[in-house]
């Protein structure tokens, strides 16, 4: 076929235009395409929405497992008798029955306290 046989819907117009006419199928298509996008918005955005939520949600617990991490080595220490023995020996001025308990003052000032 060529191109003056074909029963294309373009037009040419005297003044040497052209113009697409566009035949309701292709409206009906086109509305149909845009309706579709415009369903999917919705749907996307809770999407993003969701996996941002999910990141978050991924940042706190690796916060948590640090701080528990960190937690049970605390929990470890108090439980070492060595360490809670040395805690009441410093911090507490506890001593074992039968010793002397010496508190050294510098010359100027007041006792430095332990740090607890």
């Amino acid at each position: 076929m060529s191109a003056l046989t074909s029963s294309h819907p373009i037009e040419v117009h005297p003044t040497g235009r052209t113009s697409l006419r566009l035949s309701g199928r292709a409206v009906a298509l086109f509305l149909i395409v845009c309706a579709v996008m415009l369903l999917g918005i919705a749907p996307l955005r809770g999407y993003m929405d969701e996996r941002g939520q999910l990141a978050d949600l991924h940042r706190q617990a690796v916060a948590l497992e640090a701080r528990n991490a960190k937690l049970q080595t605390q929990i470890d220490r108090l439980t070492d008798e060595a360490y809670l023995e040395r805690i009441a020996r410093g911090c507490l001025g506890m001593v074992d029955p039968g010793e002397t308990a010496f508190v050294l003052v510098p010359m100027h000032g007041t006792p430095r306290s332990p740090v607890c």
